[in-house]
This record gives structure tokens, sequence and C-alpha cells, in this order.
């Protein structure tokens, strides 16, 4: 129950109002374009004060952007984007957890060759307890590196690690011709997310590549599952090393034992957090031999290339 006061010149009155009525009052407002202001507003902010669940939100989003009328007669963009902003603002200062609802997405990219890789994506940094359901940008450069450099991925079983929204390996299935390509990530709400997508991309029905997503902790993986595994070429691309360097050499070592060394494999690394780790980072891979490659120079995607990114090629 929620407490109400209207004040005129020279009368108060308090009323006692139910969660319906606000939820109506929120609906009747958006379609009609109110006044933002005047939103009950100070029912959001108390119900979010007394309940830990972002229930209210998603109601208010039920009863709004999300109801079919919005579908079939929206109000105006402006209105729409305008009304989001004050429920994001309301919602990021009670500390919550991202709600999927606000800032779920689909992105399309473009591939040279016409296709489109769509995927479903957050566009919040950190969502679910993890930073993988955004592509970032080494995954971008990595995908632009193996569209001009096909004979990599052609006909090679590939394996992938941390593939997150799976921007990178749809774009080698779809374009490189690999006999077959493993997606793999350790987190649940990855792969939960990375199976919608390459099922969104039709890659679970075809003969050609097989493609199959696995679960794989790389700070557990045992010396036996990567020798069943047998990829000929292992790729990875990531917001950071922290994946990479935690992982200790001699793991480093089983995992490239047996590829083959004029082919490689390929991380991408943004070298902004390359100077913290550049010691880590030596370390674990001092005992094999590596060297940073040239990067894409065709420019297939749309991102930030001020971000210093850099490709390192290691041979076993």
């Amino acid at each position: 129950m929620y407490r109400s006061t209207d004040q005129t010149d020279k009368t108060k009155v308090t009323c006692i109002r139910n969660r319906a009525d606000v939820l109506y009052d929120f609906k009747v407002s958006f379609f009609t374009m109110g006044q933002l202001p005047n939103f009950p507003w100070n029912f959001l902010e108390r119900e979010l004060e007394n309940d830990s669940s972002s229930e209210m939100i998603l109601d208010i989003l039920n009863q709004t952007c999300l109801h079919p009328l919005c579908c079939k007669h929206p109000p105006s963009v402006r209105y729409r984007r305008l009304f989001l902003s004050q429920l994001i603002k309301r919602h990021e200062a009670s500390g919550r957890e991202p709600l999927d609802e606000l800032y779920d997405c689909y992105k399309s990219y473009l591939l040279p060759c016409g296709e489109a890789v769509s995927l479903s994506e957050s566009t919040a940094v950190i969502s679910e307890g993890t930073t993988g359901l955004v592509t970032w940008e080494a995954a971008l450069y990595l995908a632009e590196w193996a569209l001009e450099n096909t004979h990599a991925f052609t006909d090679r079983t590939v394996l992938e690690l941390g593939s997150g929204v799976g921007l990178t390996g749809i774009a080698v299935c779809r374009s490189c011709s690999p006999s077959s390509y493993m997606f793999s990530d350790c987190h649940l709400s990855v792969l939960h997310r990375l199976r919608d997508n390459v099922q969104l991309n039709g890659l679970d029905n075809q003969n050609s590549p097989r493609v199959s997503v696995e679960h794989l902790d790389w700070e557990e993986v045992t010396e036996k599952q990567l020798r069943e595994i047998g990829a000929a070429t292992v790729i990875a691309a990531g917001r950071n090393m922290v994946w990479l360097y935690s992982i200790q050499s001699v793991k480093l070592k089983i995992l490239f034992k047996g590829n083959v060394p004029s082919v490689g494999d390929f991380f991408t690394i943004n070298t902004a957090y390359v100077n913290s780790v550049k010691n880590d980072l030596y370390i674990c891979i001092s005992g094999i031999q590596h060297e940073v490659m040239t990067g894409p120079v065709t420019h297939v995607f749309f991102y930030n290339r001020q971000a210093t990114i850099e490709m390192i090629k290691l041979y076993v």
C-alpha cells in the first residue's frame, strides 16, 4: 500500500493507494505522453528502498515500453528514451544488479559477404556477475583478422577460449570454413546466451562446420580434456588478460601440445591492460616461442579504434 498526498491552495488530501493503482498511473501517463515529472516516481523510489528485488521496475516496463500497445502504437522515440532514462536512473541509484529487460538488446554485425551476425547482448558492462555478455573490441579485432586470414582456419578444428556472446566464432564459421568449431566459456549465464546466439545464427542445424558449445574452465582443465579436444588452432579474445596470466606455464604448454607450428595460436589482448600485467604475461609464455602479429587492415566493424589492441601468436 502507498500513501499519496495531494495539496491544493487550501486543503491537503491524503489517500492510500495500492500497487495496482500506481502501475495504472504509470501506464495511463505513459500512453498519453504525460509530463515525466508528474509520474509517481516517489512510489517507485519507496518500493526500491523497501524491496530488494527489481519486480516493480519490471512491472512498470510491462505496463509501458513492453506493453503490446507500445509495439503497435508507440509514443515518440524521444519520449520513450526520456522515460527509460528516468527509470534506469532510479534503478541504478538503488544499487541493484542490471535488469535484463532494461539492458539486453540485439546487435547485428555485417560481414563482407553480405550476411549478418546477430547477437543477443547486454549493454551493461557487468551483468549477472560477468563481463562476458558484451562484445569487446578485441573480439571484433580478432574477427576482422580472421576474415583477412581465412587460411588459418580452413579445414581445421578450432577451439575458442572465453567465447562470450559468440561474435568471433560465428564470423569464423560463416566465412572461414573450419571443419569443426568449439565455443567455450566457464560462466553459466554466458554459456546460456552463447548457445542461444549459436542457434539464432543457424549454426546448430548444419553439418559443416561441426559446432559445439562447451563448459570449460581453463584454471581447472586437465591434460586429458585438452588431448580429447585435439584442436589445431586455439583462439581467444577478451577485455583483459586476467584469464591468460592466471594460467600456469605448464598448463599453457599442455594446451598447445600437438598444434601445428606453422599455424600457431592467436590471442588478442587490449594493451591498455598489458602494462600492468606485462611481467606476468611474459613469465607465462616464457617457454613458448611467440611473436606480435600485424593486425587487420580492412575495417569491417564499427568500434573504438583508439583502444590499442595487440595480437600474440604462440608456437609450440
